[in-house]
């Protein structure tokens, strides 16, 4: 070790956040060590009052500070369409284009035998059981685009098709701005597929 103990339990804890290798958590280290005593405490202050007062939403499982969340309680929202996602971070990613004004329901994941992760680990009841009352028309399923994703959202459909609820998928394939010659396969047949007319 060559660094003294506590300044070893910091790197230590700093390398089990997603994405911080080794040297990230040691420059984060010494940069926590080097700021201002002041700075420090509104850190420790800012991770325990996040940790004390964000909560999941009862409804639909987006971070919240209060039940229902501020999205579930608005009377603007649109309530016969709920968007599907894996987590929190894509509500944020929803809400940021302006576009979308439906309801939300954050899954908490998605489908991955490999890790260990069912149906059962994954808030699917309470979707299903959000879906009863006969108000949600249509469910859009923008679950991640990747194998796991991919899993997730085709047990859902199966789920909710034989409720007599639309079901989509968010469309998929080339980004604005990307050049034909650099897509892979996969994304060049995706796009393909969600071709629309003009």
């Amino acid at each position: 070790m060559y660094y003294p103990e506590p300044m070893g339990r910091l790197i230590a804890q700093l390398r089990k956040l997603p994405g911080i290798g080794p040297r990230t958590a040691q420059r984060l280290a010494f940069h926590i060590l080097d700021i201002p005593d002041q700075e420090a405490k509104q850190l420790i202050e800012a991770i325990a009052t996040a940790r004390d007062e964000v909560s999941h939403c009862s409804i639909c499982g987006n971070l919240a500070t209060e039940d229902p969340c501020n999205l579930c309680s608005s009377p603007g929202r649109d309530r016969s369409l709920i968007c599907v996602l894996q987590d929190p971070r894509a509500v944020v990613a929803m809400e940021r284009t302006h576009e979308y004004k439906g309801l939300y329901h954050v899954l908490g994941g998605a489908i991955s035998p490999m890790e260990g992760i069912g149906p059962d680990e994954l808030r699917v009841k309470e979707l299903i059981q959000r879906l009863q009352d006969g108000t949600v028309k249509e469910v859009v399923l923008a679950t991640d685009l990747n194998a796991e994703g991919e899993v997730t959202a085709t047990y859902l459909a199966r789920l909710i098709k034989p409720l007599g609820i639309k079901t989509t998928r968010l469309a998929h394939g080339l980004p604005v701005g990307g050049d034909l010659e650099y897509a892979d396969q996969v994304t060049l047949a995706k796009a393909f597929e969600g071709r629309r007319e003009l």
